[in-house]
């Protein structure tokens, strides 16, 4: 065997980079998020409040558009910074498209389940719901029964249970909101656990798709053969 044929041998027993994947689309939540609250409490722009979810004649798209409303700056910096830890670990790990999917469909559904159990003089606004549930899906796509994978799974989770409480306390009532008698949720603990929910029975039925079959063929570099020295 000569020199450049033992080169190529290592070659191709070392382990293939991965190439670095991009992270964007969490970005552009979060200034979308950002942005809609400048809009509603800095510009005051009438429009804004349209897309909150009000409980009693709701229209189909404030479902998804309340995920992107806050009442306070307290609760939008909150859920501002687990989307960012969540979302960029979904995103890292299953990719854009199912960073947006996973968050307006945790979104949307825990607000559905909101509208579904609160009272009809309720209004729903806040991300809380995608956080829990990016926070699920975040935790199952790279949940292991190792035990210090649990252990830190269970010092994250109280953690961020802990963490988003306070700031949807914090936010309790809407300053200067008062339309037809409607009531802002303080504390939407329906919408945290229909959303880690949500998050779960996403995996769970995207796990039942069956994933295309590997390439069979042959990369050149494997095709090469070893020349007697």
């Amino acid at each position: 065997m000569n020199g450049s044929d033992m080169i190529s041998q290592l070659e191709l027993g070392k382990p293939e980079k991965r190439p670095e994947k991009r992270v964007n689309g969490i970005f552009w939540i979060i200034l979308l998020n950002l942005g809609i609250y400048v809009a509603d409490h800095w510009f005051q722009v009438r429009g804004i409040k349209t897309l909150y979810l009000y409980h009693n004649w709701p229209a189909w798209f404030q479902f998804v558009t309340a995920a992107f409303c806050h009442a306070k700056w307290n609760h939008l910096s909150s859920n501002l910074f687990f989307l960012y830890i969540f979302g960029k670990l979904v995103e890292e790990e299953e990719g854009n498209f199912a960073l947006w999917l996973s968050y307006i469909f945790t979104g949307a559904g825990a607000n559905l389940v909101s509208w579904l159990v609160l009272p009809r003089n309720a209004v729903s606004v806040g991300a809380s719901g995608a956080v829990f549930g990016l926070f699920a899906i975040s935790v199952l796509v790279k949940m292991s029964w190792d035990w210090r994978k649990i252990l830190e799974v269970l010092i994250l989770g109280q953690f961020v249970i802990e963490k988003v409480m306070e700031a949807a306390q914090a936010s309790t009532g809407l300053s200067g909101f008062s339309s037809g008698g409607y009531a802002l949720q303080s504390v939407n603990h329906i919408a945290h656990l229909s959303g880690a929910l949500i998050g779960v029975f996403l995996v769970w039925l995207l796990s039942r798709v069956p994933s295309q079959p590997p390439d069979q063929e042959v990369s050149t570099l494997q095709r090469k053969t070893v020349k007697d020295p």
